[in-house]
């Protein structure tokens, strides 16, 4: 009797404290599946700011097709998305691309509707940089068509706004007139813009990587804008080019701030993700929002590694100039 009275004292005893075990075992359990949790959305949660990745961002991770980059953006808190080379996609595929992106709630950035990287179209009338044949008609007729182009464009996939680069300087003209030039044709394209509500954004491209591109200043396009006087012809400041052009971004802001409608990114020297260079981009992206601005921050630049691991250091350089970060 007392043997087994012991024993099934011990049994009780044992049960009593493997039931409190196992109380502390799921409490245990359930906090580190929480923790766990909080981790994943934290790890997932939306940017506060409106960050646009490019195609092939997320190649490594999501594979090359840009419907699942875009699905892979999302589920890692992106809310923008940028595709310069829009105009060269299939119609049927800028349509499944604006349909993902709304079915996301994902907002659609710039694409390139015109870019001239080596003859004075704009600034010179001109198709050639080494013949001296201007074409003012032929020319016009040429930019009007990319904007109808560009309207169409806009439709499928969802986009507000369109890049324009104005071409090269022309050796043969003053600047004075080069300007003169440009703005008469920015006018024929904005007619165009304004019948959709589509905003073409200038892009002053810097001396170095661009050599002999009419627009590099700011406050050259800040110029052509007022000129031009269309809402759909305004500035996009890209912050790596101005870095290395101008400089003194914020107080180039401040002054060209009413003609500005769209913002890109990358880090000074390489073009790679904020955080590689010498802008202090945490400073910079809470002024702009404290000035008001909402739109789009264009990831316009390379990674500093490749693969998975180059994926997770961009990741990583975003979280940590986010707003509130």
């Amino acid at each position: 009797m007392k043997t087994f009275n012991v024993s099934r004292l011990s049994r009780r005893g044992f049960v009593r404290s493997a039931s409190v075990g196992s109380v502390i075992l799921a409490q245990s359990l359930a906090s580190s599946v929480v923790a766990q949790q909080e981790k994943i959305t934290s790890a997932q949660s939306p940017f506060k700011l409106k960050f646009a990745p490019h195609v092939r961002h997320f190649a490594a991770s999501a594979g090359p097709n840009i419907l699942d980059q875009i699905r892979y953006a999302h589920e890692l808190g992106f809310t923008a998305w940028e595709d310069n080379g829009m105009p060269k996609r299939e119609i049927k595929e800028q349509k499944a691309i604006g349909k993902l992106l709304q079915s996301l709630d994902m907002e659609m950035g710039v694409f390139v509707a015109y870019g001239e990287f080596r003859h004075p179209t704009l600034s010179g009338n001109r198709f050639d940089f080494f013949s001296k044949s201007r074409d003012p008609k032929g020319v016009r007729e040429l930019l009007v068509k990319k904007m109808q182009d560009a309207t169409e464009i806009a439709k499928r996939c969802g986009a507000r706004w369109c890049t324009v680069v104005p071409g090269t300087q022309d050796p043969s003209l003053l600047s004075e007139y080069q300007t003169h030039n440009a703005v008469e044709n920015l006018k024929y394209m904005a007619e165009v813009c304004e019948k959709t509500g589509l905003v073409m954004v200038l892009e002053p491209l810097n001396y170095i990587n661009h050599p002999n591109c009419f627009l590099q200043r700011i406050s050259h396009a800040y110029q052509i804008c007022k000129m031009v006087d269309s809402p759909s012809c305004k500035i996009l400041d890209d912050l790596y080019h101005q870095q290395i052009t101008e400089g003194n971004l914020i107080n180039n802001m401040i002054s060209a701030w009413d003609e500005i409608a769209y913002i890109q990114l990358g880090d000074v020297p390489g073009r790679k993700q904020p955080g590689t260079g010498e802008i202090n981009y945490k400073k910079v992206l809470d002024w702009i929002y404290n000035k008001g601005y909402r739109g789009i921050l264009g990831m316009e630049h390379g990674i500093d590694a490749k693969g998975v691991e180059g994926e997770k250091r961009l990741i990583e350089a975003y979280r940590k100039i986010d707003l509130s970060a």
